[in-house]
Order: structure tokens, then sequence, then C-alpha cells
């Protein structure tokens, strides 16, 4: 299980799990229950490269970043150190 802390959204911590280069599962702690499940649920068994073209840079709310988009950033830092 990976771990992700996120900076300025709702949602405190991402925790998922890759297989290869499929995400295997997403779970928010904290932020929108309906909105952080949504996201873990279309992501899931989705290619690491496709997720992160799709959700990076959206923004909620002015915050010049929300919780897909940290998202996004997770992915990217386990793509840098694996």
């Amino acid at each position: 299980m990976n771990t992700f802390k996120t900076h300025g959204v709702c949602s405190r911590e991402i925790r998922f799990d890759i297989d290869g280069d499929i995400i295997k599962s997403v779970q928010f702690v904290g932020g929108c229950s309906g909105n952080t499940q949504g996201v873990s649920r279309l992501i899931q068994g989705m290619n690491i490269d496709e997720a992160i073209r799709r959700i990076d840079g959206i923004d909620c709310g002015g915050r010049g970043t929300s919780c897909p988009d940290q998202l996004a950033k997770a992915l990217k830092e386990y793509k840098e150190r694996s």
C-alpha cells in the first residue's frame, strides 16, 4: 500500500495499490466521501499514465488543485520512485 499526504484539499491522505502499471485500488482519507469514492472506482483498473492524463490539473473551487489532481501527483511521485 502506498501513501501520499495531500496538500490544499479536504482529503488528508491517499492510499493506493499498483500492480505493474495498473491501479488496483485507491482510498482517500477525508474529503467529500461521494466524490472521492467515485474517483476511486473510476480509476480502479486504469493504466497509471492514462489516469494521470485524465485527472492532472483538475481544480476545485479555485484552489489550484483538487483531490483528483492530488491523486495525479501521487501517481507521478510513485512512477518516479519505481
